[in-house]
């Protein structure tokens, strides 16, 4: 099939991934895509560099979501997106990180397909696989992690997600959207039987101007963060791997609090 970034065709969608943050791990196709746009429907995340890709002409709307309180409803996203598409417009999805990975894109291809209107998706580099590299953190490691696994840590619902086995010894747990929750997370993961001395890494802001890195433990995760005053964007990184992300002296701080929580026990 031919691509719909042909500049000849008129009236579709292109689902594109604006990765992170930094508009540098933009792809090549996501900066052709940005580049022949109409209209561009663009999360509240977005670098605003990222939108300097675009012709100066290219409507750009945003659809900013914050906790609790969406500018839009996905319902009504969808329906702009077709009405702009039905009027003959390029119009370009633009979601932080990838539009697959918790990014709804998967609702917005049906919603388009059903309308029956032409749509690609452009892949992003997930919001995971960027924080996690600019902090040194690798999420698989031969000797330390042979799977990783990712969740949305929201409140709603979080009771009732089923995380059993995802964290652990071997093993990697990439949260999303976890801030707001993150003590209740701690209280699930180690209620599954996951150490409280497991490493954790919050990765604030990632591949951003004031991005952080903070490494604890899984038992002091939620203190930690609010003793920080982390905010969103931000992701939760349980696993063994934590202490490749910054060497020597964090491995024996590690080991000195694991054992000195062991004696508090």
């Amino acid at each position: 099939m031919a691509s719909l970034l042909d500049p000849e065709a008129r009236g579709r969608v292109i689902l594109v991934g604006a990765g992170p943050g930094d508009p540098g791990l933009l792809t090549v196709r996501a900066v052709e895509a940005l580049r022949i746009a109409d209209v561009i429907v663009h999360d509240g995340l977005i670098d605003p560099r990222v939108l300097d890709y675009a012709p100066a002409g290219a409507q750009r709307i945003s659809v900013a979501k914050k906790r609790d309180r969406h500018t839009l409803p996905q319902e009504a996203i969808n329906a702009l997106i077709i009405a702009h598409v039905k009027a003959g417009s390029v119009v370009v999805r633009l979601k932080g990180g990838d539009p697959f990975i918790f990014g709804r894109g998967g609702e917005e291809v049906e919603a388009v397909r059903a309308a029956g209107l032409p749509v690609e998706v452009i892949p992003g580099v997930s919001s995971a696989l960027g924080c996690a590299s600019e902090a040194m953190l690798p999420l698989t490691h031969r000797d330390w992690s042979s799977a990783v696994s990712f969740v949305a840590g929201t409140c709603k619902g979080l009771t009732e997600q089923n995380w059993a086995g995802l964290a652990g010894r071997g093993r990697t747990l990439v949260i999303y959207m976890g801030v707001t929750c993150a003590g209740l997370i701690a209280d699930k993961l180690m209620a599954d039987g996951v150490a409280p001395e497991m490493p954790v890494a919050v990765l604030e802001r990632g591949t951003l101007e004031g991005s952080r890195a903070m490494r604890t433990l899984l038992a002091d995760l939620g203190d930690m963060v609010a003793r920080e005053d982390v905010v969103s964007p931000a992701i939760i990184i349980v696993g063994e791997v934590v202490l490749l992300s910054d060497a020597e002296n964090r491995l024996k701080a590690f080991a000195a609090e694991a054992e000195k929580m062991k004696d508090e026990a």
